[in-house]
């Protein structure tokens, strides 16, 4: 069978680089996209490092054209692209009152507008396939959470896409799901210590303390679930959202 190919987005640290190197892992060959190709060279070697291929991509996910000719060089240089997972993220957190017009657009725009080219760019591929797999990386966010309007708006919309793309692209082979991490340790979660002032390793500690598993989540526990969702064995589950949370989330 021809090596199926995955693209990932803000794949150059974080949770997006664990999913990466897990679906390259699996066998795919995996185009590592972000914001500066650059950026892609550590995940891009930890991949090749260990005999996958994978190939560096730097696009602005919320940049129409950029996407496109991203998706093409993708296409052009390892394969179509069947596998998408839309991690790509920032956050611009405040409270609503202190909230700029920018926090909000830019939050969307990298959230929402790139999960939605992103994935019109490749569905186009994997219809031609007869086979697809779109995983959205949502958050426990999307339930709500103070100081963060527009991410929570951002992450509950990601999980909106992937059940309308379920019933879209269903019939052409293409499942479409959402998976809402928790509290993962990342460089994200660091900053969110920072802006709040307190120490990361107290900050997880607390937030450990809050969850059933008595720990904060790793990138890895992410990508495991991403590479079920993305399996040939999970061909009949579409359209879900799947919180990996460490316990339950409602």
């Amino acid at each position: 069978m021809t090596q199926r190919v995955a693209v990932v987005t803000g794949a150059a640290r974080g949770i997006g680089a664990a999913i990466a190197v897990r679906l390259a892992a699996d066998g795919m060959a995996v185009a590592v996209l972000d914001l500066e190709e650059s950026a892609c060279a550590t995940t891009v070697g930890r991949i090749t490092d260990a005999g996958g291929r994978a190939l560096g991509v730097g696009a602005d996910v919320s940049d129409a054209s950029a996407v496109s000719a991203a998706v093409e060089r993708v296409a052009s240089e390892l394969g179509p692209p069947v596998v998408l997972v839309n991690n790509a993220g920032v956050i611009r957190d405040n409270l609503l009152f202190k909230m700029t017009d920018d926090d909000w657009e830019t939050v969307m725009a990298v959230h929402l507008r790139g999960a939605f080219l992103m994935s019109r760019a490749c569905q186009k591929f994997m219809v031609e396939q007869r086979w697809g797999r779109i995983v959205n990386i949502s958050s426990t966010s999307a339930l709500g959470n103070r100081g963060q309007a527009n991410y929570a708006t951002a992450k509950a919309g990601l999980q909106g896409l992937a059940k309308t793309l379920a019933i879209e692209l269903g019939p052409f082979g293409v499942t479409a799901n959402a998976v809402a991490p928790g509290f993962i340790e990342t460089d994200m979660t660091a900053a969110t210590a920072a802006r709040v002032g307190v120490d990361f390793e107290t900050f997880k500690k607390a937030a450990a303390e809050q969850i059933p598993v008595r720990r904060v989540g790793q990138p890895e526990d992410i990508a495991h679930t991403v590479s079920f969702l993305v399996s040939e064995g999970a061909g009949y589950v579409s359209g879900q959202v799947i919180y990996v949370a460490g316990g339950p989330r409602n």
